[in-house]
């Protein structure tokens, strides 16, 4: 495992994300969780990263069962403060001290306000936000504190100098080099002294998965052999301003597979070869991919019970795989009341979207599609 520097701290170059832990049955696989997370501890790893919300708030507490008898010594916990559901200074503690219980620990190392945008930083200021988040520090309960972000690059502009932030957490591929704050951000933020942890690295696992032909002949020509997540992987850890790269981790397959590739990717090691490489995957991608959604879930549960990830995922392999008529005929195995058809365009999605897709206008033509 190579390590890199996040606010003062030696932290592995790669973080357990878990938002996207195993599952059996609608709920968290808890036994799998555990394995998966000692076994990245084992090899090097130190940072784990969940939030209130995660796994509508089981995520957490299945942390805090991985990390017992010992465990939660061996690393740094990372979690986030949900800034939308606070309607009062008083429920930023609130929130904290639950957190404290559910992780079975009497300190957060990293502690994020979470999902920072237009609409939540006036609250903050509002509620005092940096205040609280001093006077935890102070009392112990946190040790390092900043905010991840999801908004348009002015709206980054303006919270970035708002404070001595210790450090951010942004999206960022190869893909979103202009999306959000991307990588005019992330050159600000490291200007500003504010370390960066990067999140999406592989977009929700579409580079790493389903690849479509036509990136897969560029991969394949390539001088080097590499899996996608691999090429996906060192392309953010190749700039040195990278502290760490989230990584949302669901199999054993991919804990290990990104541990390897965690253990050599070093910051300027990407020939200009294989950058240039990568441009022509970003250009390929971008003639085929619809729908830019991440699959984070933040727009679930729909009020209507329309399963919004899955249909967009849907729509975008149909067009990734040149109109797929497997895939079309995969989408009617879908659960009738989980179908794009079904939404009635309430726009309670839209203002949840960190990626601020116009969702009831694509499920519109999603079910066009699949109809």
């Amino acid at each position: 495992m190579l390590y890199r520097t996040l606010a003062t701290e030696k932290v592995s170059q790669l973080g357990f994300g878990a938002m996207r832990l195993p599952t059996l049955g609608g709920k968290i696989d808890r036994p799998q969780t555990t394995k998966m997370i000692r076994s990245a501890v084992e090899a090097g790893l130190n940072y784990i990263d969940t939030a209130y919300v995660y796994h509508n708030g089981e995520s957490e507490s299945a942390v805090a069962e991985a990390l017992r008898d010992g465990w939660r010594n061996k690393v740094f916990i990372a979690t986030k403060s949900p800034v939308w559901l606070v309607q009062q200074a008083g429920d930023f503690p609130k929130f904290l001290e639950e957190q404290l219980e559910r992780l079975e620990t009497d300190h957060i190392d990293f502690y994020l306000l979470h999902s920072l945008n237009w609409g939540t930083w006036p609250k903050c200021v509002q509620f005092k936000a940096l205040d609280f988040l001093e006077k935890a520090k102070e009392a112990g309960k946190i040790r390092h504190f900043g905010f991840s972000f999801h908004d348009e690059a002015k709206c980054f502009e303006t919270i970035l100098p708002a404070y001595p932030w210790e450090f951010c957490q942004l999206q960022y591929n190869f893909m979103d080099r202009q999306y959000q704050a991307g990588a005019a951000g992330l050159e600000a933020a490291v200007a500003h002294g504010t370390d960066v942890i990067v999140m999406e690295p592989l977009r929700g696992g579409n580079l790493a998965n389903a690849v479509p032909p036509s990136v897969q002949t560029l991969y394949d020509n390539a001088k080097t052999r590499r899996s996608p997540a691999e090429w996906a992987l060192r392309w953010v850890w190749n700039n040195p301003g990278v502290s760490l790269a989230l990584s949302g981790m669901g199999a054993q397959s991919q804990v290990d597979e990104n541990l390897r590739i965690a253990a050599s990717a070093q910051a300027e090691s990407m020939t200009r070869e294989e950058l240039d490489m990568i441009d022509k995957v970003e250009i390929t991608y971008r003639n085929l991919v619809k729908v830019g959604c991440t699959a984070c879930q933040y727009c679930m549960p729909c009020p209507q019970g329309v399963d919004i990830p899955r249909n967009f995922s849907a729509y975008n392999e149909y067009h990734m795989f040149l109109e797929s008529a497997a895939i079309k005929a995969g989408y009617q195995w879908f659960p009738a009341e989980a179908r794009a058809d079904k939404c009635v365009e309430c726009g309670v999605c839209v203002e949840l979207c960190p990626q601020q897709i116009a969702i009831p206008e694509i499920l519109a033509k999603v079910a066009a599609t699949f109809a």
